[in-house]
């Protein structure tokens, strides 16, 4: 059976990754009562790394895009933590997104944008969130975003 949030992810056009494996010793998420913390997610699309700094390599719809990468990655952590019913997720509580940048790039809450319009896509009214944006000189594997994220569940 197809959940509603799944049909949610079919009508925008999207599909879930596999939740991908942690890169160090850590753990994809932590799951403490009806809160799952999931850790950083990359943008790693199918097509691979997307990669570079914005300000220099990038443009903000290029990091836009980026961080809805990372969005839907976030999601198949959560599909996972959740048994793989994501209609048990009652609120997107936080978004901590991390942009790859140039010192004097200012768009960061632009580039966040990406996931965060995404996750009000995908869970309506649950998706909208408390956040931050937050620039930095340099990310893992040179990726251009990194997002992690705390969710409500029932």
């Amino acid at each position: 059976m197809v959940g509603k949030i799944d049909a949610v992810l079919a009508d925008l056009g999207e599909t879930l990754p596999e939740a991908p494996a942690p890169a160090a010793n850590y753990v994809p998420y932590v799951v403490v009562g009806d809160m799952v913390y999931v850790s950083g997610q990359i943008a790693k699309g199918p097509d691979g790394l997307i990669c570079g700094k914005l300000g220099a390599d990038l443009d903000v719809a290029a990091g836009q895009d980026a961080a809805k990468t990372c969005a839907l990655n976030l999601i198949a952590q959560l599909k996972a933590a959740c048994d793989g019913d994501l209609d048990r997720v009652t609120r997107v509580v936080k978004l901590g997104g991390f942009v790859n940048c140039t010192p004097d790039f200012e768009d960061h809450p632009a580039v966040i944008n990406g996931a965060s319009d995404f996750m009000g896509a995908v869970f309506g009214e649950a998706g909208t969130h408390a956040r931050a944006a937050v620039g930095t000189s340099s990310l893992p594997f040179n990726v251009a975003v990194e997002i992690e994220g705390i969710f409500q569940i029932s």
